[in-house]
């Protein structure tokens, strides 16, 4: 359809423009949204997997701390128990040389400890507790009707050589923890990695382990809200993990609904792979999310665009009405209405000019027709600028209509607007350092915690020295070594607190690699405790630099660390010593730092059991 008139080709070449730029801004806005949260969420899984893969041989490496703890000359069962195993055995020589397990095999062979996971087969079982029997054998959900069971299980293990006191091996003693069904295990991986947020019933974040492509141990949630051990990954999982032993993630559907997910093979000590370790984010709040921004985009642009078509309906109104009274007084002129006006007054000061003008010609024009005495030469010249004028209303419509025109293809094309990479630069520089993201990623765990005020605090009796403080020094044992530091423990063997274990302990490693980082080279760390009105006063001395008096009051900051020309190699947060505060507070307590002579004490205290 042709459009003929001004006013109509003004307000289509107008709205055409605006709903293509809304259009395009829209396409765009959508294009940002889905790259930017989907990936930055699969990115985060892919961290997340990481985090859990730590999670997961730190517990194997918990179960040979534990087992290094104590002394085997005792009953093995109730040795067992004390040390949350579900199994506990004791080979000699011989029998270790035919054991089925590896991990013993190769204890036997090095002499030192030795700590992984492995199948166990039904033989092994049949030797463990009922319960443990019980927990192997899962129902596999197929898609016949046939009843089928997992007849072995995956363990983590750790073994222990017996020397006696000639220096002779004696035999070894091994135990574990069953994988299968062991949904501590994965709830506390969870709520370790993803928090306990739920979404419409269902967990946001899922950690599952799978023994070859079956799941043994998980939080994921069939249909009916039951937790979906007995279920295969999907084949192409499989095919990537199981088959190529490659790491596979990307969006997956898992029991039914979505995840951007991460999945990693979980090996034996030979190399060989005999499971599938699994983090996942539930795809449907991200989906949700990103359905209500759009739709509140959608309305913005929406209300942006009737907004600017009212604008321009009014915007070309008030242009086009003077243009139309002009135009309606040259036809009078035409006819020969000499003297007829139009309104001088408008919104656009050109157009009053114009109005002016005709007005002034046409009152010219009426005094011209009055009067029979005008020449033809006054005739002519009226006439050219009659001429003049038009050329005149002609070249200014004409350069407004290329300036609207010129910027409105220069914000189509985002001339005047460039995009901002902020956020994409901002997701760049989170990874920079790997080395020590273990540290890091608990310190700001821990952090999380306390910000969003989620430090729940369970108070029980624990044994200062034995729980808590002998693990941390075992735990940097290694940093001590490397510096040639000695340890000094003064602390009662027999005195207990009223404390978080957990939360007591992060103070402890906290403390202790303090000490081992800014402790001098070859010097001390002595650990002492008081017990001064019925509280215990811990005291965490290394004998480096002294911290100065202005250096105090930054101490125990968030994300604030000390100017030490000496230590400048030294990497760290700045949360340590903050989160370290926080949970001696939360326990009621105050910590304090004293410079001496020759180092710094870090002193606080908690409740005695």
């Amino acid at each position: 359809m042709k459009i003929k008139t001004l006013k109509n080709r003004l307000l289509f070449s107008f709205l055409t423009v605006n709903l293509v730029l809304a259009v395009s801004v829209f396409c765009l806005g959508y294009w940002v949204i889905q790259q930017q949260l989907f990936e930055r969420t699969q990115k985060q899984v892919n961290r997340y997997l990481d985090s859990a893969r730590l999670f997961y041989n730190s517990e194997i490496e918990n179960i040979g701390t534990r087992m290094k703890l104590v002394s085997y000359n005792q009953d093995l069962e109730t040795l067992r128990k004390n040390l949350d195993l579900d199994y506990l055995f004791r080979l000699s020589s011989n029998e270790a040389a035919i054991s089925a397990s590896r991990i013993v095999q190769q204890v036997l062979e090095s002499r030192t400890s030795l700590g992984g996971t492995r199948l166990v087969g039904p033989e092994e079982l049949a030797r463990m507790p009922e319960a443990v029997q019980q927990r192997a054998r899962i129902p596999i959900k197929s898609s016949t009707n046939e009843k089928l069971f997992t007849e072995v299980g995956i363990v983590k293990e750790y073994a222990l050589p017996l020397l006696s006191s000639k220096g002779e091996l004696d035999g070894v003693i091994y135990g574990g923890r069953l994988v299968n069904q062991d949904y501590t295990f994965v709830d506390k991986l969870r709520l370790l990695v993803f928090g306990d947020e739920q979404y419409r019933g269902k967990p946001v974040g899922t950690v599952t382990i799978f023994q070859d492509g079956i799941r043994i141990a998980t939080n994921v949630l069939d249909q009916e809200g039951r937790r979906a051990v007995g279920t295969y990954v999907s084949q192409v999982v499989y095919d990537s993990v199981i088959r190529e032993g490659k790491r596979w993630h990307d969006r997956a559907e898992v029991v039914g609904n979505w995840y951007r997910s991460a999945y990693e093979p979980i090996r034996d000590l030979d190399g060989n792979i005999i499971g599938i370790l699994y983090v996942g984010i539930l795809e449907e709040q991200l989906t949700d999310i990103v359905a209500k921004i759009l739709l509140l985009f959608l309305l913005a642009v929406s209300a942006a665009l009737l907004l600017a078509g009212v604008v321009a309906f009014v915007l070309t109104g008030s242009i086009l009405h003077p243009i139309t009274l002009l135009l309606e007084a040259t036809r009078r002129l035409a006819k020969g209405e000499w003297g007829h006006e139009v309104p001088a007054e408008t919104s656009v000061e050109e157009l009053d000019h114009l109005a002016k003008s005709f007005n002034e010609m046409s009152g010219q024009l009426r005094q011209r027709e009055l009067s029979l005495k005008i020449s033809n030469e006054k005739l002519a010249e009226l006439n050219k600028s009659y001429l003049d004028l038009i050329g005149f209303v002609a070249h200014e419509l004409k350069g407004m209509l290329a300036s609207a025109v010129i910027n409105a293809y220069s914000l189509r094309d985002g001339l005047l607007g460039m995009l901002n990479f902020k956020q994409k630069r901002a997701i760049d520089s989170i990874c920079r350092n790997l080395d020590y993201l273990d540290a890091t990623v608990k310190k700001f765990l821990n952090l999380s915690r306390i910000e969003r005020e989620k430090l729940e605090i369970n108070k029980q009796p624990v044994c200062l020295r034995k729980d808590i403080v002998d693990v941390s020094v075992q735990t940097f044992s290694k940093m001590f070594e490397n510096k040639q530091m000695s340890i000094v423990n003064r602390i009662d063997p027999g005195l207990r607190v009223n404390a978080d274990p957990d939360l007591l302990q992060i103070v402890a490693n906290n403390l202790i690699s303090n000490a081992a980082k800014y402790g001098a080279e070859g010097g001390r760390i002595e650990l002492s405790a008081r017990v001064p009105d019925g509280r215990v006063e811990i005291e965490v001395y290394n004998d480096g630099r002294p911290i100065e008096p202005h250096e105090l009051p930054m101490l125990f900051k968030k994300f604030s660390r000390l100017d030490n020309p000496d230590k400048k190699k030294v990497k760290g947060t700045g949360l340590g010593l903050y989160i370290t505060k926080q949970i001696i507070e939360a326990h009621g307590g105050q910590i304090r730092v004293e410079p001496r002579g020759g180092g710094n004490a870090f002193i606080f205290d908690i409740e005695r059991a």
